[in-house]
């Protein structure tokens, strides 16, 4: 059927339904009559033309009801299609009883309209979403539907030309919400207008409402209550005047004499208001949203021009607002003189998405690239990109942001692919922008992979060969397989060397970044209090506070405290973690961090070497606790004790009573003489240490120390099957070693044994300075980026999570892991890793990191000595993250190349920025560019990094 054979059929139709009532229409009547006068008011759609909001929920019910005569195995499955519903008869054939009245009252805010003049008088919900909440109807429609059905309200919205051509189609479902602020008189106003409207009828309207007359008054756009332009242009549209949702105007009264502002020192009263897009939704007359072939849907309606498969994942509608929307609105806002000043709407809650977006965007070698024909690149066949699809989006965006124009883009086509692509950054909650900085990145890579078949390719270990060989062939298979202006602009590539902590072996291998994320680490060491225990009876126990790398093992603690308390050549330190007073572990393995370390105390134990081979002996203390009234329990108090036996198959429990005795031996008190009814020949005295099964302890010399006799000591040893031994019986014990890989001994303190030992250096052990909250003071302190950058290669153990199966063990090892920079990219991005996760805990970090603008001089930290590149970076872009996570916002800071100036680009809003306020302490991730090397060999840097030095901004 032709247009006109379809308009005539439909004018027919009309005249037909006004003389014949609705119910006397079949439903299948219904739906060809609205078919008809549907597809003929689309064809037809003009600028200015009314459509209206119905809800959604009765859209569906008629659908359902005019559908119900259509067998399922005739219709066809058109997006958006509805399935037969509604109540079922014996055959399962759905039967759907025709719709009361139409009822759009879910549609309606609760609250008062905002503005008495309106159209309709009736505010509508802020969050809603075409498809979702509500459908489109041409006003033909809708005066049929209402002249059968009645109900309402009518909810209607002017179609206006849209698109940076402006031969676009899109009805405005959200017109303009402003609010009007009078000044001297303080009086305000908010109204609803079409931002295709003119300022004149903004003037027209503004005073209407404030009976002001037209030469009294003069406007000013007055985004984030700063004057930022007067409006004095009458013939403009407030689209083309950059005018935002929910912003405020500012309306100046002027003296009649002189044409000055009458103004009484009032100030404006802040509104409060977040930022709003205003929203449209677009149309595609060639696509109703009436199916024809398989009844009536409810088809998002799309614009002119667009593809199918781009209508497809149009997201239309009206989503929420951003959250905590309420930083850096001050500012000259930039009406798009130069290129490049052109913002993003905020789509609710994309303040994430549009600061990494004009990162990109203002990357001198992608601007360039998509502003040329890069389709002769994009890999459609890669299954592990996204069919070009991603890159076409991208590259579309770019150019309409590099477009003449002063209006800015709604990212709608572009966040569609995304939400496609990668579910996780779908809906319009808040999401990480590095994370989609990184998506990005390596998406745009893999759809402009210039390498169709990529080759297999197999990387050696080094094996003693030179690290430049070994580097060159890695990056010529990196290069084999990955080629795209991605991989030209944005890969570098770093040495990375493991060693295994058992047998030594040392694996290099060289691999490709994306991005550097960089620890903010104030200091590279740390304080560790530990207690010290002797096991000869020549010291009592003593502290000591030693210095260690933040990021260190075992090994470093140990050989801290080795030195702080002179260990000799003939001694060892056995380092414990204390819990519950008892040995929790032995932190034995010099190779595991020392961020394991989650308890509270730590005692170091000097015991003597043996050639071979040691059984440590460990002593628990225990005193009586009253569990009831007429019940006592032997608990554990007080820090265990730990000393060497010689691995011999078997000791004598005379011995360890010596071994013992001789621990305790600093804690006798003075003047205090003992005596003991028992036999000498078996009550404990130092016995020499040549005897058979004797410990490492020199018992002749604690012997001699005190000068007396030692009683006898309540002890009791655990063997192997968990037997208990009583060792203060008369008798001699040999006790069996040769199952034992330790030997536990439990001295039962009871009070007359209390009152002899002064047992407080048992007690109270210091606590251990563990990883805490950074101080407030710490929190406004600058780190230097260098800093942060030394911390992201010091050598480190690999999380238990990571571990690394070492080729020679053949089995999966805990390896120490050095990186080293070896090859630069021309853009370097530096992302600083301000969100950390513990257990169910998140946190941000505050900290200010103090980062080069210009001449971030890596040439130190690049491995690889061959090249005579310039190893200076210059900043040209980063992203900010205000607030807290998950609630905050995020900017951009841009400096326009070709300018030379910086610029905040905040959303839909773009001001300028002095330098000196680029940095803050909401940096979040770095742009730096290779700067050019200079010809004349003489620098600037000296000077510069002295202010980069100073200059900064909290």
């Amino acid at each position: 059927m032709t247009e006109v054979e379809t308009a005539s059929a439909a004018a027919t139709g009309i005249a037909m339904a006004t003389e014949k009532a609705a119910k006397e229409l079949s439903p299948e009547e219904e739906r060809v009559l609205i078919r008809d006068i549907a597809l003929t008011a689309e064809a037809n759609t003009k600028e200015g033309d009314s459509f209206f909001l119905i809800t959604q929920k009765w859209w569906q019910h008629w659908i359902d009801y005019v559908n119900q005569d259509q067998q399922p195995n005739n219709s066809n499955n058109n997006e958006g299609s509805s399935s037969l519903s509604g109540n079922s008869d014996s055959n399962g054939v759905g039967i759907s009883k025709r719709p009361s009245g139409i009822d759009n009252s879910d549609l309606i805010s609760d609250g008062p309209a905002e503005d008495a003049n309106s159209d309709d008088g009736v505010e509508i919900h802020d969050t809603l979403l075409e498809g979702r909440d509500y459908v489109l109807l041409p006003q033909q429609v809708w005066n049929l539907l209402y002249s059968w059905y009645g109900g309402g309200p009518a909810l209607s919205r002017k179609v206006i030309n849209s698109g940076l051509s402006q031969t676009e189609f899109a009805v405005e479902v959200y017109p303009l919400r402003l609010q009007l602020l009078v000044t001297p008189k303080c009086d305000r106003s908010t109204i609803r207008i079409s931002k295709k409207e003119t300022i004149g009828e903004l003037h027209r309207r503004a005073c209407e409402i404030f009976h002001l007359n037209l030469e009294q008054v003069c406007i000013w756009d007055y985004y984030g209550h700063r004057k930022h332009a007067l409006m004095n242009d009458m013939d403009k549209t407030l689209d083309d005047a950059n005018i935002q949702m929910d912003q405020d105007i500012l309306v100046e009264v002027l003296n009649n004499v002189n044409d000055t502002v009458v103004t009484d020192g009032t100030s404006i009263i802040d509104n409060g208001f977040a930022d709003k897009e205003a929203t449209s939704v677009l149309l595609e007359p060639s696509k109703s949203s009436l199916s024809i072939a398989g009844g009536l849907s409810a088809n998002k309606i799309a614009s002119k021009g667009y593809s199918a498969e781009q209508l497809q994942n149009q997201t239309l509608g009206y989503p929420s607002k951003e959250s905590d929307n309420n930083f850096g609105n001050s500012g000259v806002s930039t009406r798009g003189t130069f290129g490049g000043l052109t913002g993003l709407l905020n789509l609710g809650n994309t303040c994430f998405m549009n600061s990494a977006i004009q990162c990109l965007v203002h990357t001198p070698e992608f601007a360039r690239y998509f502003r040329e024909d890069y389709h002769q690149e994009i890999n459609w066949q890669n299954p592990l990109g996204m069919v070009g699809e991603l890159a076409l989006a991208f590259g579309e965006l770019l150019r309409k942001l590099w477009a003449p124009g002063r209006t800015p883009v709604a990212p709608r086509p572009f966040k569609a692919k995304l939400a496609r692509f990668a579910p996780q950054f779908s809906g319009y909650n808040q999401h990480d922008s590095q994370e989609l900085l990184a998506f990005l990145l390596d998406g745009l890579h893999e759809d402009l992979n210039r390498v169709k078949h990529k080759p297999y390719v197999n990387s050696r270990d080094a094996d003693g060969r030179p690290d430049e060989e070994v580097a060159d062939e890695y990056w010529a298979n990196h290069i084999a397989r990955n080629d795209s202006i991605i991989v030209d602009v944005c890969q570098g590539q770093y040495k990375s060397t493991l060693v295994c902590p058992v047998c030594n072996k040392v694996s290099v291998t060289f691999d490709p970044f994306m991005y550097l994320s960089l620890p903010l680490q104030f200091a590279t060491t740390r304080s560790m209090t530990i207690t010290i225990f002797t096991c000869d009876g020549s010291a009592l126990p003593s502290t000591c506070t030693v210095t260690v790398p933040k990021q260190g093992r075992y090994r470093d603690l140990i050989q801290a405290v080795s030195n702080a308390c002179s260990l000799k050549q003939t001694e060892e330190i056995k380092l414990v973690e204390i819990r519950n007073h008892l040995i929790h572990r032995f932190l034995d393995d010099s190779f595991v961090s020392l961020s394991t370390i989650k308890d509270d105390h730590l005692a170091a134990y000097k015991i003597q070497k043996s050639a071979k081979g040691n059984v440590l002996l460990q002593l628990i203390h225990r005193r009586q606790e009253q569990e009831t009234s007429d019940a006592q329990r032997w608990k554990p108090f007080g820090t265990p004790l730990v000393s060497s036996l010689s691995c011999d198959d078997v000791i004598r429990s005379g011995v360890i009573q010596t071994i013992v005795q001789t621990m305790l031996t600093p804690l006798l008190k003075e003047g205090i003489e003992y005596s003991d009814d028992s036999d000498p020949s078996t009550s404990g005295m130092a016995r020499d240490p040549s005897d058979h099964g004797s410990g490492e302890v020199d018992t002749n010399r604690a012997s001699t120390s005190i000068n007396k006799v030692l009683p006898k000591l309540p002890l009791q040893l655990v063997d192997e099957s968990k037997t208990c031994i009583d060792l203060s019986a008369g008798d001699e014990k040999a006790i069996n070693l040769s199952a034992m890989s330790h030997v536990v001994v439990y001295l039962d303190w009871k009070s007359k044994l209390l009152e002899k030992y002064n047992i407080n250096y048992l007690e109270n052990l210091p606590e251990v300075f563990k990883y805490g909250p950074i101080t407030k003071k710490a929190r406004t302190e600058p780190l230097s980026l260098y800093t942060c950058l030394e911390a992201f290669l010091r050598e480190e153990p690999l999380v238990p999570e990571d571990m690394w199966y070492c080729p020679q063990c053949k089995e999966q090892r805990q390896a120490s892991k050095k990186l080293d920079l070896w090859r630069l990219p021309e853009v370097l991005v530096i992302h600083l890793k301000r969100f950390s996760y513990s257990r169910s805990m998140k946190h941000k970090v505050e900290t200010f990191v103090n980062f080069p603008i210009h001449d971030f001089d890596l040439t130190n930290y690049v491995a690889d000595k061959r090249s005579s590149r310039s190893q200076l970076y210059e900043l040209y872009a980063l992203t900010n993250h205000y607030g807290g996570m998950g609630s905050g916002h995020y900017t951009a800071h841009i400096k326009l190349l070709d300018e030379n100036k910086w610029y905040n680009f905040d959303d839909s809003h773009i001001s300028p920025i002095n330098e000196e306020d680029v940095k803050s302490a909401a940096a979040y991730v770095l742009f730096y560019r290779r700067a050019k090397s200079d010809t004349s060999g003489t620098s600037s840097a000296g000077s510069r990094r002295a202010r980069d030095k100073t200059s900064y901004k909290h």
